[in-house]
Formats: structure tokens, C-alpha cells, sequence
């Protein structure tokens, strides 16, 4: 038997309130996810995308539906068994870096490492390995100040790998960055999904989502299409 999947999503819904009316930001949204894929998730703005990926990244539940991560149901847990599974199992990488300013590339690489309930002995070496893994071995001791907006992405990118997760979650990666820039964070997403990592990316570039094996496509909360692209006949 082969392994099981990664993420199972059943009649998903999620319902916020806007100025007192009911806004349904997901309905009745459905898929399944198996370890090492790459998955792009596109739709225009307010299309569900960001609250997708904010469910599946743990930071928020369903209010309908059932979504199981790595084996866990997700709908019924509480803030703290939901703040165990993501230090656990996801890693995030977000538009705008989110990088300590004042703070080296690998103490800032460090960090999540501070919370995790299974620490490697040598924080440091955990760190720099990420790093290097990026192709960062050499800017260790740089601030984000000192370093180019791809380079301050590949220490986010290492940031998010420190922990070991199988699943990564990277909301617009590219959407500061220029098109070569762009296609090189992509090109090392790639080279990670390769070596077994699970990618989900939200985007709404048609080149970035190219980069990935398979697209859902969602709209006005709904997802509408669910096919492979291009990259996964390569």
C-alpha cells in the first residue's frame, strides 16, 4: 500500500461576518493531498485562497466540513494542539519576508527551533545547515538589511524548513520580488518538492503556478477547478 495522504479536505466551509451580514468566504470545498506534491492555488481577490491556505496551515478552522492534516483532524482541536501541529508538520514562507530587521540570517533561521518540543542539540548547526541548503552558507552573519530581497527569502525559505515539516505553505512567495528573482525562488521550491517536500503555493502569477505539478483553481469561495499543469508532464 502506498502512504496516505497528506491532507484530506471534506465540504470544507467558512462563514465571516462583514458589517453584520454573512460572508462565505469557502463553501463546500473539497480535495485531497498526497505527500510530495506541488500544488499552486490561484483565484482573484476574494476568492478563498487566503482563507484555504490559512485553514490548511492550521491558523484557522472550518466551520463546516472536515479537514484532516498528516493524519490529525484539524476541525475540533484547540488553539494549543493547533499551535503543536503546525511547529510540527508546516512550515510558512509569506510575501514580505517577515524577518527579525536587527537579527542575523541565522539567528532569525534559529527562532522557530526556540519552540519546538523536539529540538536538535546544536541550534546552531541546525540553523546553519538550512542555510546552506538555501545556498546562504555565506551570508550567516548578515542582517536582512544587508541582503537582496531573494536572499532575505531564502532565509525565510530556511526558516520555514529548520523544524523538518512535511508541508510547506508559501502565501505569494514571490509577489516582492522581480520575474528573475521570482523564477529563482522558484526554482529552489522545485529542487525542495524534489527531494520530498509537500509545496502548496498561493498565487495568483500563471508563471509561478506553472512551476507546480497540479492548480486549484478557486472563485468566489468555491473551488471550480482542480487539474494538472503543465510542469507535471515534464
Amino acid at each position: 500500500m502506498g502512504a496516505p495522504p497528506l491532507i484530506v479536505a471534506r465540504h470544507l466551509g467558512k462563514v465571516y461576518r462583514l458589517g453584520g451580514q454573512p460572508l462565505a468566504a469557502l463553501q463546500d470545498v473539497g480535495f485531497t493531498i498526497m505527500p510530495g506534491e506541488f500544488v499552486a492555488v490561484m483565484g482573484p481577490s476574494g476568492s478563498g485562497k487566503s482563507t484555504l491556505l490559512n485553514i490548511l496551515g492550521a491558523l484557522d478552522t472550518p466551520d463546516t466540513g472536515s479537514l484532516t492534516i498528516d493524519g490529525a483532524e484539524v476541525s475540533g482541536m484547540d488553539a494549543d494542539l493547533l499551535a503543536a501541529l503546525r511547529n510540527r508538520t508546516i512550515g510558512f514562507v509569506f510575501q514580505q519576508f517577515n524577518l527579525l530587521r536587527r537579527t542575523s540570517a541565522l539567528d532569525n533561521v534559529k527562532l522557530p527551533l526556540l519552540y519546538s518540543a523536539q529540538r536538535p542539540p546544536d541550534l546552531r548547526a541546525a540553523a546553519r545547515a538550512c542555510l546552506e541548503l538555501v545556498g546562504l552558507g555565506d551570508r550567516v552573519g548578515h542582517q536582512p538589511s544587508q541582503l537582496s530581497g531573494g536572499q532575505q527569502q531564502r532565509v525565510a525559505i530556511a526558516r520555514a524548513l529548520v523544524n523538518s515539516p512535511r508541508l510547506l505553505l508559501a502565501d505569494e512567495p514571490t509577489g516582492a520580488l522581480d520575474s528573475q528573482t521570482s523564477a529563482e525562488i522558484m526554482a529552489l521550491l522545485a529542487r525542495l518538492n524534489a527531494a520530498g517536500l509537500t509545496v502548496i503555493v498561493v498565487t495568483h502569477d500563471a508563471e509561478v503556478a506553472a512551476c507546480a505539478q497540479r492548480l486549484l483553481r478557486m472563485r468566489d469561495g468555491r473551488l471550480v477547478a482542480d487539474a494538472p499543469t503543465g510542469a507535471s508532464a515534464a
